[in-house]
């Protein structure tokens, strides 16, 4: 599904993902017809522009987390600004592209979101790192039941949260693809989570407290 409140952009990014074979089972010129059509069309991938004209693209993307659980978005804007992308992350993105992105850099960022991988344009990932960072060396709340993390689990969900894939994970820290799924599928369970996006959601918004804690092996 492609939302986007200029025809010829929506009509073009609509053709390119049918061209390269993929089933654009709607499109939407504003957040309300977004919402509104979702929960009927059921897109596994959203792809939306964050400047619409009834309702920030943040607000659009937690609306469409409650009318159609099951999609994920990717947001395709003109804007890298910091608290832009870090907002969408937030409200749930999966992926956040800007709209300069060669042809093939969009339909690998919607493949990868299909997948579940979050995925940014390379100089976003490292504005996630960076917050991400700025909020692990803050003092933390107190939380006694916070859940703790081995150190090779608080790796690993930094390099999530930059948007790697475990395919990039596995060959950085020359570990099989399983163990790096393995890894990222205990930490899901301790943080009672359900998919990367959550994490680096939990990256960003609450920082590793417990990144100092001696962790286990492999």
């Amino acid at each position: 599904m492609v939302v986007d409140d200029h025809p010829m952009w929506r009509d073009a990014v609509a053709r390119d993902l049918a061209e390269a074979g993929y089933d654009v089972v709607a499109t939407a010129a504003d957040g309300a017809q977004a919402l509104r059509v979702a929960g009927a069309a059921r897109p596994d991938v959203v792809v939306l522009d964050l400047q619409l004209p009834d309702a920030s693209g943040v607000d659009v993307t937690r609306g469409l987390r409650a009318a159609c659980p099951a999609a994920r978005v990717l947001v395709l804007s003109a804007s890298g600004e910091q608290q832009d992308v870090l907002d969408a992350v937030k409200a749930g993105a999966v992926g956040y592209l800007l709209k300069s992105a060669a042809l093939p850099e969009f339909l690998d960022a919607v493949r990868r979101t299909a997948d579940g991988d979050p995925v940014f344009t390379p100089g976003l990932a490292a504005l996630v790192l960076g917050e991400f960072r700025r909020l692990a060396s803050a003092p933390a709340a107190s939380d006694g039941d916070a859940p703790r993390l081995t150190e090779r689990e608080t790796e690993i969900l930094r390099m999530v949260a930059t948007g790697m894939s475990y395919k990039q994970i596995a060959s950085r820290l020359v570990l099989s693809h399983r163990t790096v799924q393995n890894h990222v599928q205990n930490s899901l369970g301790k943080l009672h989570l359900h998919n990367r996006v959550e994490l680096v959601r939990y990256a960003i918004e609450h920082g590793l407290a417990d990144a100092s804690e001696p962790g286990g092996s492999q």
